[in-house]
């Protein structure tokens, strides 16, 4: 069974019942679409994909915000066993041509608001044969989606779909570099699915507020609710605290993801007394859950205190992975805030030294997993994916350790490791402890090069909105919280970059900071 089965599924057991909602608040705009409807327009675009000649294994370029228009596509590509490549819109032209030279698609479907973009892409790219706007408007040589799919069939196309076979294409943030291309396949995206359903105890009469971009893997957030057939509501612009609050009472929504800048935002405003919470009504609003990042304790324990009676949860994954769930803390086990959890349903999970071989319980190796979401490949570049998957095991980067219970802490990113004078530093030991302070809103921490040391920390801090905050302050606060050779050497106040996953763009930040003092 696969996703497009349980698209079929929803359109026989829930025909009328909504699928998706499409919320626009800057210009007050408000859609939805039954699962019958849904899978009728899947089932016309993948037709409409044959009939261009569209065949498995071709690839599809889809490059747009979030949308029902884009989940059609997404999932009508699938259908006819090509693959989907969704890209970035945040991307750089020159990124996007480089996704397109790896990928080589054959058709491209974009938002309207790319179309010039697109067009332009066209003449030089051979591959590509077909472009579609996904609106009114297009350019020359492209054409209109409700034209393209008007006299496709709304019946199911004869495609036999294996677990196995590739069907996503993924390009990562870009933000350590180019864009990695990572093949996922129909059996890694439904494991996601079933994964955040069993995670997040998903029930028919659920429903979700999804806000971050489906281009990348969080789209596994979405594939919860689809498999048991609930409602998930696409917010596709102006995301602040009192768009974030009006949808989910408006809608009557159970769940939502959060990522780290949301939250603070929401915090921000509360604190402030932009809104009261006494204004809506999120008597529905069972769960919020974050990940995609180290998650702050500090963050979740205020968080907490606003809404006590909340489930919370907090999710690890990564692409190669397929996204979210391979790691959950797990509802219920607040306890155990500031842990990533355990391993999830079809995930297994080791902490190993630089020879492979497991660490003792409690110190810091690797973290590597093993499941069903493993990606099948870096597409085209067999060396890494020999580098990233040994044995089966998936080398995530990350460093963390494990406790006397089974629970995973994230330490870091192997990549983001200080070694100041011979001693092993955790930027996000420290960047929690500077979250705790009353005026900071953000902070990220980076290795600058030392003649004597090697290297020496170094914090740029985005303190909260209106409430001045020293170096002097700040450093004085490292000296209660953090032992010597843990503090800040260099301290600057600018606001944290961040990518639309949630990551702090530490590229950036060592781009302009390794060097100033």
């Amino acid at each position: 069974m696969n996703l497009l089965d349980i698209i079929a599924k929803n359109s026989r057991t829930y025909p009328d019942e909504t699928a998706f909602v499409e919320l626009r608040p800057v210009t007050k705009a408000r859609k939805e679409i039954s699962w019958r409807r849904f899978d009728g327009r899947v089932n016309k675009i993948a037709n409409a994909l044959k009939d261009k000649g569209v065949h498995q294994g071709d690839r599809v370029l889809l490059l747009g915000r979030n949308s029902i228009h884009w989940l059609e596509v997404y999932f009508g590509v699938l259908k006819t066993g090509a693959w989907i490549a969704p890209l970035n819109y945040r991307f750089t032209n020159e990124d996007i041509a480089y996704c397109a030279r790896i990928s080589e698609p054959v058709v491209c479907f974009c938002d309207e608001e790319y179309a010039e973009r697109m067009s332009i892409l066209r003449r030089n790219l051979l591959t590509l044969k077909t472009c579609v706007s996904i609106g009114a408007k297009t350019f020359e040589g492209m054409e209109n989606l409700e034209l393209f799919i008007e006299c496709a069939s709304p019946k199911s196309p004869e495609v036999e779909l294996k677990d196995e076979d590739s069907c996503g294409l993924y390009f990562t943030s870009g933000t350590t570099g180019a864009p990695k291309p990572i093949l996922l396949t129909h059996k890694n995206l439904f494991a996601s699915g079933v994964i955040e359903a069993a995670n997040h105890l998903w029930k028919h009469t659920d429903s979700l507020l999804m806000i971050p971009p489906l281009y990348h893997s969080a789209i596994g957030h979405l594939l919860g609710p689809m498999i048991v057939g609930a409602r998930s509501v696409l917010l596709t612009e102006a995301i602040t605290p009192k768009v974030i609050f009006e949808a989910m009472s408006t809608e009557q929504l159970s769940v939502v993801f959060l990522l780290v800048p949301w939250t603070m935002d929401i915090l921000g405003a509360l604190d402030r007394g932009e809104f009261r919470l006494r204004d809506y009504d999120l008597s529905w609003w069972r769960l919020m859950h974050m990940g995609a990042q180290p998650i702050p304790p500090v963050l979740i324990e205020r968080w907490q205190d606003y809404f006590p009676e909340m489930q919370y949860d907090t999710c690890y994954g990564l692409t190669e992975g397929s996204g979210p769930g391979v790691v959950d803390l797990g509802i219920g086990n607040e306890r155990k805030i500031g842990a990533i959890g355990k391993p999830s349903l079809m995930w297994d999970l080791r902490i190993v030294d630089e020879q492979d071989e497991d660490v003792l319980q409690g110190e810091v190796g690797e973290i590597i997993v093993k499941g069903n979401g493993v990606m099948k490949e870096y597409y085209k570049n067999p060396e890494l994916t020999a580098q990233t998957i040994r044995n089966g095991w998936l080398h995530t980067g990350d460093l963390g350790r494990m406790d006397e219970e089974g629970f995973v802490y994230i330490v870091d990113r192997k990549k983001d490791l200080v070694i100041s004078g011979g001693e092993n530093i955790y930027p996000v030991e420290i960047e929690a402890t500077l979250l705790k302070h009353p005026k900071v809103r953000d902070a990220a921490v980076i290795g600058s090069p030392d003649d004597r040391l090697g290297e020496v920390v170094t914090a740029v801090i985005e303190p909260k909105e209106g409430d001045p905050l020293t170096k002097e302050e700040a450093s004085s606060f490292c000296e209660e919280n953090l032992p010597r050779y843990k503090r800040p050497r260099h301290i600057f106040f600018d606001q944290i970059p961040r990518s639309p996953s949630g990551k702090i763009e530490k590229t950036k930040l060592r781009e302009k900071y390794r060097k100033q003092k």
